[in-house]
């Protein structure tokens, strides 16, 4: 893995360690019942009942078992170990079985060699795009899992998003780099 790789993994290492006590992230309320989904992503991906899911980049897994709650049997990718190691945790304190929600820790882009199937559905949402080294062999990745006729879905956000702070003033500034 060439540095820039695993210096972005040892981030979202760090960053599955942090998210899951911020208020951002909700796990209490989560594991209390209540989604981690969006609203537009469940009206226009629509019902998911009996589908085979892969969610891509899927950090610590809340939205993956969010879609577990929906009736799709789910598998879960990302590259950071303590993520996998952290939705696999969440799993069994939510109550999901293991059969319905698996795990893969898996580089994105070596997916194809550490995963089996195809799935009804891709998803990948909020952030994941920006972190992507080849875009082109990322929709090969997609293209290779997707059943024939089945859906790809992403939920993506502008990355200037990231930069910019609310202020208690209602403005927006630029805060981060």
């Amino acid at each position: 893995m060439d540095d820039f790789r695993a210096t972005n993994r040892d981030h979202w290492d760090e960053l599955a360690e942090l998210h899951p006590t911020t208020p951002l992230y909700d796990v209490d309320g989560f594991l209390a019942g209540e989604s981690s989904l969006m609203d537009l992503e469940r009206e226009e991906l629509g019902s998911v009942e009996g589908n085979s899911l892969l969610h891509l980049q899927c950090h610590f897994g809340m939205d993956t078992l969010s879609w577990a709650r929906e009736g799709a049997t789910v598998t879960g990718i990302d590259f950071s170990p303590k993520a996998i190691e952290m939705a696999r945790e969440l799993r069994d304190e939510a109550g999901i079985d293991a059969d319905q929600a698996r795990f893969v820790e898996s580089d994105v882009y070596e997916l194809p060699e550490n995963l089996d199937g195809e799935f009804d559905v891709v998803f990948t949402s909020y952030g994941a795009i920006s972190w992507l080294s080849d875009i082109d062999q990322w929709a090969e990745i997609i293209d290779h899992f997707l059943k024939p006729g089945g859906t790809f879905y992403i939920a993506e956000i502008h990355p200037v998003v990231g930069a910019i702070e609310e202020t208690r003033e209602q403005w927006a500034k630029f805060e981060y780099p």
